[in-house]
């Protein structure tokens, strides 16, 4: 995976180091290189984390997953375990496949859920439940399998699932909030694919794309007990207004639930975590510490701040540009050439009619006007899944005359920003940032560069 550097402005003298640092993080974050890392093999015997697992005691080896990082990281277990694996099934996002021998890789749409995952949902489950004790299940999980990963709960059907999720992206919930509801009008989130594999052994392994790694809201967490209750759900429904805009029959499910009619998703008392182990391979920290190496070989004052950033898209832009400014004119938090490194998820509450872009694109476009006039000043938001938002782009890099750039042709960055229509502006102005899909999934990643006066 490499960044697309035709679709960028003519090269400032500083864009091939500030690539590098990028490149770097996505690369400590290859999902095929994590889960090598984590499984270990001699022989027979198989070592994930302080457990070992004699391949001999089981009869089969089934491989089950969902998410963007899936395929890669199925090859990788092909590659530690090859015959010993008797078949599987993960879903990706479209255009996220790859080549497998032994597990088979489907597509289905992301971020709103379509027929083929609900297809694919079916089938994994109907996997899990054939495995009995003498069996080894390992499941994939990486970020998207929310969306990907489909089995409407008794009751609800598709279009509720699509219902729901609309109302939650546009309404600017959290991913924590969004996998909260999620779990609850779901057959297959918030532990349940655990409870369909028991009693066969099973290992998890985790891609992060959760701010803080909770296992739980990972991909909504199918295979790990669920913190989140149906009180916290209609918590939420409470928080958004929402009761008159999702689906009827999502409203009825969530209130038989507080009811108690329904019985909520597991535990971590379920004895159906009894035999499993979770393990994470990758995550936002780790992509941000490689990013951070690198600068600092490349002559920055490198300082990771957070990975913890979320909040408004927008307010996380203008931060970034005042971090910039603060470097710039006192040396704090380092001085120049500085290289400042955030991680975590914003969110857009996005109005009426809104315009094209992703929160990447909105968060670099609000950057970019509170820059306009300082040189040698360069921000990035970038996804690191190399999607931001319905669109092509991986996110933006802006600088000081982002602003000058689109005005020159007639662009006014404050509209764009207000009608949330960054694509556009970004692609008129070459600031734009293109990987392809890069089938690693670990939060975004933010950067401010400062050059030396």
């Amino acid at each position: 995976m490499n960044f697309d550097e035709r679709v960028l402005q003519p090269a400032p003298e500083s864009r091939g180091q500030i690539l590098a640092v990028l490149q770097a993080a996505l690369t400590a974050v290859d999902p095929s290189a994590a889960v090598q890392r984590a499984l270990q093999r001699e022989g027979d015997i198989l070592t994930v984390g302080k457990r070992r697992y004699d391949l001999n005691a089981y009869r089969r080896v089934f491989v089950l997953g969902a998410g963007k990082a899936g395929a890669p990281m199925a090859q990788a277990v092909e590659a530690v375990l090859g015959d010993r694996i008797s078949g599987g099934l993960v879903v990706v996002k479209t255009e996220h496949s790859g080549p497998t021998e032994r597990v088979r890789i489907v597509e289905a749409s992301h971020p709103t859920p379509d027929a083929a995952g609900v297809a694919a949902g079916q089938e994994i489950l109907a996997l899990a439940e054939q495995a009995g004790a003498d069996d080894l299940v390992i499941a994939l999980i990486s970020g998207g399998g929310s969306a990907l990963l489909v089995s409407p709960a008794n009751g609800l059907t598709l279009a509720d699932k699509q219902g729901l999720t609309a109302s939650l992206l546009a309404c600017g919930a959290t991913i924590n909030e969004m996998n909260c509801l999620r779990k609850h009008c779901s057959g297959v989130k918030g532990g349940q694919l655990a409870r369909a594999v028991a009693p066969a052994t099973l290992i998890t392994l985790v891609l992060s794309d959760v701010i803080g790694s909770p296992l739980d809201v990972i991909a909504s967490g199918p295979t790990v007990p669920d913190s989140s209750t149906w009180a916290d759900g209609w918590a939420l429904v409470e928080k958004y207004a929402l009761a008159e805009k999702l689906p009827p029959a999502i409203v009825a499910r969530l209130q038989a639930g507080l009811r108690g009619e329904i019985p909520d998703t597991p535990d971590a008392d379920d004895p159906a975590f009894a035999t499993s182990q979770t393990v994470m391979v990758a995550d936002n920290f780790l992509a941000a510490q490689a990013a951070q190496r690198v600068a600092a070989a490349l002559g920055y004052h490198a300082l990771l701040l957070t990975t913890f950033l979320d909040g408004d898209a927008a307010s996380a832009g203008r931060l970034l540009a005042a971090l910039a400014k603060e470097v710039r004119a006192s040396g704090n938090p380092v001085p120049a050439p500085a290289c400042l490194i955030l991680g975590g998820e914003t969110t857009v509450q996005l109005g009426s009619n809104p315009g094209k872009g992703g929160r990447n694109q909105e968060l670099a476009l609000a950057a970019a006007l509170a820059l306009q006039g300082h040189p040698g000043v360069t921000v990035v938001s970038l996804a690191t899944d190399g999607t931001d938002g319905p669109t092509e782009s991986a996110g933006a890099m802006v600088d000081g005359e982002t602003v000058a750039r689109g005005a020159a042709v007639a662009l006014s960055a404050a509209e764009h920003l207000a009608r949330h229509d960054a694509y556009p502006y970004l692609v008129a102005t070459q600031d734009l940032l293109q990987t392809g899909p890069t089938q690693t999934n670990v939060n975004d990643l933010l950067f401010v560069f400062v050059e030396k006066s």
